[in-house]
C-alpha cells in the first residue's frame, strides 16, 4: 500500500475545555451563577465588574436582551413601561428587570404559582420529569419511576435488573429483558450518562452523543469498553503497545475521555440546595403582544479588565505569557455566557409562542409540549433544552414560575386535539369545587364529564390526578351539614 496525503472537509464536535464550560454555565440557576462570576472576577486579574452603563453585552457591550415573541428584538422601541397599551396589559416592575425576588404579583387564583416556586429540584425529580413528558407507554412509564427510585444520587444504577423486576410484582410482571429496554430509553434522559451501572458504561453513554468525526472517539470508546481499568496501571504507552495503536492517537483518546463526567448526576444533586428564587427572564404584555426579556441578574454583568490588557503589549515575555492565558480564559467565560443567555431567551421564546394561551386563560389552557418538541423547533438537543430549563425561572403575570410549568404531558381529544395533564387536573379540581357537597361526583362521573367535554380519561387517571391535588375520594367528600 503506497502512503499519500490526503486533505478532507467536515464537521466535527470535541469536548473542548470551552464546551464543556458552556454546558455547565447553562444547567446553573441564576443564583449560582452570581457565585460563579465572583469567583471568576476573584481568581482572574483580567476580569473586572461591568458598570451599569456597560452591563448587557458579553464584552461591555450595550445589546437587546428582549424581544416579541417570534419577532426581531425591539431595539428601537420604547421602553416598555412607558407604553401607551391597553389597560389590561402587564408591565414588570423595575425590582422584576433587576432580577431580584421582591416586587409585585398576582399569582392564579389557585396558588398554584407559589406551589411551583417552592419545589425542589433534585437528580430523582429531574429524571422523574422528563420521565413524565417522554412517549412511553403507562406500563413502561411505571418500570422507568421503579429504575429511577433504585438510582443512587450520583445517577448510578447498582441494583440488578433481575431485583427490580421482582420490586414490579405483582403489579407488573416483567422480566430483565423488558427493564433494560426501558434503562436504555433513561440513559438517553439529561445529564448524559446517566442510569449507567457502571464508570465504563457512563463514559461510552457520554462519548456515544458526540459526533463519529471527534478524534479519538472511536479508541475512546475501546479503551471504555476493554481497558479502562489498566489505564491507570498501564498508562498511555502501555495501552498503545497493548492495543497496537499510535501512541498520539491513545493520548488524543485518553485527553477526551479526561474530559468527560464520571458521575454525571452529581451535577443536579449538589445545586438542589436554593431556598429563593431569582427570576432569569421576564414576560410581559405590551400592546397586546406578549414580549420576554432577560433579566439583569441573567446577563453578563463583567467584563474585561482594559488595564490589564493594555499591559500586556508593555511587558515582559513571562510576564505577558501570564495576562494572556488569562485574557483567554476571559474572553472563553464571556463568550459561554452570551451563549448562555442566547439558548435561554431562545427556549423562552419558543415556550411563550405555544403556551401563550396559558398566560392568558391559565392552566385550563395549558398544551401539551414536551422537550422534543421545543428541541426540534428551536434547533437544538434535547438534553440542551433540558439544562436551559433546570432550575430557571421566570416572571410572568402569573407570578414567578419555574420554565418546567410551561411543559406538560397530554392525552389525546375526540376532536383530534390534545389536552395537557394540568388542563386535565384544573377541570377535575373546577368541577369538583362546582359538585354538590351532599352527592360528591364519583371518579366513574369525573371521568364521564370530562368525556362529554371532548375528553376521553380512564377512571384510574382520574384517581391518580385526583390524589395528585389532594382530592379526597366522593365517600370521603359527602357533607350532610
Amino acid at each position: 500500500m503506497k502512503a499519500r496525503l490526503q486533505t478532507s472537509l467536515g464537521q466535527q464536535l470535541v469536548m473542548t475545555p470551552q464546551l464543556r464550560q458552556a454546558i455547565r454555565l447553562l444547567q446553573m440557576s441564576t443564583t449560582e451563577l452570581e457565585a460563579e462570576l465572583s469567583e471568576a472576577v476573584e481568581t482572574n486579574p483580567l476580569l473586572d465588574w461591568a458598570d451599569e452603563s456597560e452591563a448587557g453585552g458579553p464584552s461591555g457591550e450595550n445589546s437587546p436582551a428582549g424581544e416579541a415573541a417570534g419577532e426581531p428584538s425591539p431595539a428601537d422601541d420604547a421602553d416598555p413601561r412607558d407604553s401607551d397599551g391597553p389597560a389590561d396589559d402587564w408591565m414588570p416592575e423595575d425590582s422584576q428587570w433587576s432580577g431580584g425576588s421582591g416586587g409585585s404579583f398576582d399569582d392564579d387564583e389557585h396558588g398554584s404559582a407559589a406551589e411551583r416556586m417552592a419545589e425542589v429540584d433534585n437528580l430523582h425529580d429531574h429524571l422523574l420529569w422528563q420521565l413524565h413528558l417522554s412517549h412511553l407507554s403507562e406500563r413502561d412509564r411505571r418500570i422507568g419511576a421503579t429504575l429511577i427510585d433504585a438510582m443512587e444520587d450520583d445517577g448510578y444504577l447498582r441494583v440488578p435488573l433481575s431485583d427490580i423486576a421482582d420490586s414490579l410484582r405483582p403489579e407488573i410482571l416483567a422480566d430483565e429483558d423488558e427493564v433494560l429496554v426501558v434503562l436504555h430509553q433513561l440513559q438517553r434522559f439529561d445529564p448524559v450518562g446517566v442510569a449507567a451501572r457502571s464508570l465504563s458504561e457512563c463514559l461510552q453513554l457520554q462519548l456515544g452523543v458526540l459526533s463519529d468525526d471527534t478524534p479519538g472517539k472511536a479508541l475512546a470508546l475501546l479503551i471504555a469498553g476493554t481497558a479502562l481499568e489498566r489505564l491507570p496501571r498501564s498508562g498511555a504507552a502501555g495501552l498503545a503497545s497493548e492495543l497496537k495503536q499510535p501512541l498520539a492517537e491513545v493520548e488524543t483518546a485518553i485527553q477526551l475521555l479526561r474530559g468527560l463526567d464520571p458521575k454525571p448526576g452529581a451535577q443536579i444533586g449538589e445545586l438542589a440546595h436554593d431556598n429563593y428564587v431569582v427570576p432569569d427572564c421576564v414576560i410581559w404584555r405590551q400592546r397586546g403582544v406578549w414580549r420576554v426579556a432577560l433579566s439583569r441578574a441573567s446577563t453578563p454583568r463583567i467584563t474585561i479588565h482594559r488595564a490589564y490588557e493594555s499591559m500586556i503589549s508593555r511587558c515582559g515575555d513571562s510576564d505577558a505569557g501570564y495576562l494572556r492565558g488569562h485574557l483567554q480564559e476571559a474572553r472563553w467565560l464571556l463568550k459561554s455566557l452570551e451563549a448562555r443567555g442566547e439558548t435561554l431567551l431562545k427556549v423562552v421564546q419558543c415556550l411563550l409562542r405555544e403556551q401563550a394561551g396559558f398566560l392568558e386563560f391559565g392552566e385550563r389552557a395549558l398544551r401539551p409540549l414536551t422537550l422534543r418538541e421545543v428541541a426540534t423547533e428551536v434547533g437544538l438537543h434535547e438534553s440542551t433544552v433540558s439544562r436551559a430549563v433546570a432550575r430557571k425561572y421566570v416572571r410572568t403575570p402569573r407570578g414567578t414560575l419555574p420554565l418546567r410549568a410551561f411543559f406538560a404531558s397530554g392525552v389525546e381529544t375526540q376532536g383530534g386535539g390534545g389536552a395537557s395533564s394540568t388542563a386535565i387536573q384544573s377541570m377535575i379540581k373546577q368541577l369538583v369545587e362546582q359538585e354538590n357537597p351532599r352527592k360528591p361526583l364519583s371518579d366513574a362521573k369525573l371521568a364521564e364529564l370530562l368525556k362529554d367535554a371532548g375528553i376521553a380519561v380512564a377512571r384510574r387517571t382520574i384517581a391518580k390526578y385526583r390524589e395528585a391535588l389532594n382530592i379526597l375520594s366522593s365517600h370521603e367528600r359527602v357533607r350532610l351539614d
